[in-house]
């Protein structure tokens, strides 16, 4: 009996125009762990150490759908949707504010031509970061750790996703591949800017531009994410962002070693004041049969005029390893000490890790720990 339902269902799949044309993926990954922070001491609560059990802390937790469909001709159809959650909470979207399918969600074309997609999409320069920070932008070890300026600046300054996203891959020539984005109303309605209903004519507009190499043991890009705020954006009344990023990894076998150079430009406002900030990092990872050991250090240097408070200096140092218990499951270690200027303790995005679990943030204090062990199964 239980051989014809399942004889029934596989035919009813079949006979189904979407499934006979597509190939559609289910994949996800669930990650859990342990972290501990201290040395921060909140000025306001009083609060000087965070215990907790975390969810997302190594990579965010998600659960997504891919697909694609020959079109013939060398010409594909391809989408992708894929939804952010915390189990610990039952909380669906978590770090992208509640949305079903906050992390991607785009639809598009590919061929030789290369890819074409549009929706909700990873920033080429989110893209770079991620795939060159040994810590892959996840525990306490990240490095975009000490990069937030504070005063509401962190999405401009570290852009991971833009809605309202068109982008296109160029095919691969020799190693050598050109992404380009532009986005339109980031953050805004489409229909209607929040200042002036009904003209979306001051729109906050994103353009993009990665340029990389990848062959052999090498991997190299720059970027260039432009920032044009028609309207208020992130709590700021900065006019335009500029950020310029350099990075790379070399895979020696032995070592793998990575590094980033990056600068912002903010035109701001006379209040907040236009300012400079430069980000620079060096890692390693050293595989050790199933174990990879990983260290980064970060330096963050943000120079404000006189009229900014967004000054001063930070420094995250990070060690953590991996073990890996099968192909699809692995645990986690980190531990990261970030030592700030005393102007800069108040702004930095402190001791978060790739799920949003954050620290004791706005401290003051210029030194902040952090450790964090976990679990993480991809499927």
């Amino acid at each position: 009996m239980q051989k014809k339902i399942i004889a029934l269902a596989v035919a009813g799949l079949a006979s189904t125009a979407a499934f006979a044309q597509s190939n559609v993926t289910i994949y996800g990954s669930v990650d859990a762990g342990y972290a501990y922070r201290w040395d921060a001491e909140n000025k306001t609560t009083g609060q000087h150490s965070r215990s907790s059990l975390d969810t997302g802390a190594s990579a965010g937790n998600r659960l997504g759908f891919k697909g694609v469909e020959d079109l013939g001709n060398g010409l594909k159809a391809v989408f992708l949707l894929e939804q952010g959650f915390s189990f610990d909470g039952g909380n669906s979207g978590n770090a992208q504010g509640g949305r079903t399918y906050g992390r991607q969600a785009y639809v598009g074309l590919t061929g030789g031509f290369g890819t074409a997609i549009a929706g909700r999409l990873y920033t080429p320069y989110w893209t770079l970061t991620s795939g060159t920070d040994p810590f892959a932008a996840g525990t306490v070890g990240q490095m975009r750790n000490v990069f937030s300026s504070g005063a509401g600046l962190d999405g401009l300054l570290d852009p991971a996703r833009v809605d309202n996203a068109v982008a296109y891959v160029s095919p691969s020539f020799g190693g050598f591949d050109v992404t380009v984005a532009y986005a339109n109303a980031v953050s805004l309605s489409d229909a209607a800017n929040q200042e002036n209903a009904g003209d979306n004519s001051k729109n906050n507009t994103v353009y993009a531009l990665l340029a990389k190499y990848s062959a052999g043991p090498v991997m190299a890009g720059f970027n260039v994410h432009r920032i044009a705020v028609g309207s208020t954006i992130a709590n700021t009344t900065a006019k335009s962002v500029d950020n310029y990023t350099l990075a790379g990894t070399f895979d020696a076998k032995v070592v793998k070693l990575h590094a980033m150079a990056q600068y912002n430009v903010v035109d701001s406002s006379a209040v907040q004041g236009d300012f400079t900030g430069s980000n620079y990092m060096l890692g390693a990872t050293v595989p050790l049969g199933k174990f990879a050991l990983k260290t980064s250090v970060t330096y963050s240097d943000f120079n404000g005029d006189a009229n900014s408070s967004l000054k001063g200096t930070a420094t995250q140092y990070a060690f953590g390893a991996d073990y890996a218990l099968s192909k699809r499951t692995n645990l986690y270690s980190a531990y990261s000490l970030i030592d700030s200027s005393s102007a800069r303790a108040a702004t930095i995005m402190g001791m978060n890790d790739a799920q949003g679990n954050g620290g004791v943030a706005a401290t003051g204090n210029p030194f902040q720990q952090g450790i964090q062990v976990g679990v993480r199964h991809q499927f």
